[in-house]
């Protein structure tokens, strides 16, 4: 068997690589920031801050979540279809949640 170019050892691992990103973030970027926005908005300002520098007392910042290394997409759709203890249960379209999912990630870069 003969040994590969290193050129085309580099070419395909950096291929590989692109190919996972993109992946990664088709799965991040799923949904509607702005309508998970106004979702958010609607349904979550009462007890959160969910538009970044809002000032009061909130349960948990939106913005802060979104900085934290463990908040991927996966995990905020687990955490959106989980019972709370202290969060009304509020029934969300797939569609609806995704679309907060994208609203909170779109604030991982402000």
């Amino acid at each position: 068997m003969t040994a590969m170019h290193p050129a085309i050892m580099l070419s395909i691992t950096l291929g590989a690589t692109l190919a996972t990103l993109q992946s990664i973030h088709a799965q991040e970027s799923l949904g509607d920031a702005g309508s998970g926005r106004r979702l958010a908005i609607n349904w979550c300002s009462g007890c959160h801050s969910v538009v970044p520098k809002t000032v009061g007392i909130f349960e948990a910042d939106f913005a802060e979540i979104a900085k934290l290394p463990s908040t991927t997409a996966l995990s905020l759709r687990v955490f959106l279809r989980s019972n709370h203890n202290r969060m009304p249960n509020f029934i969300l379209q797939p569609e609806e949640a995704d679309d907060i999912v994208a609203y909170i990630l779109s604030l991982k870069h402000r």
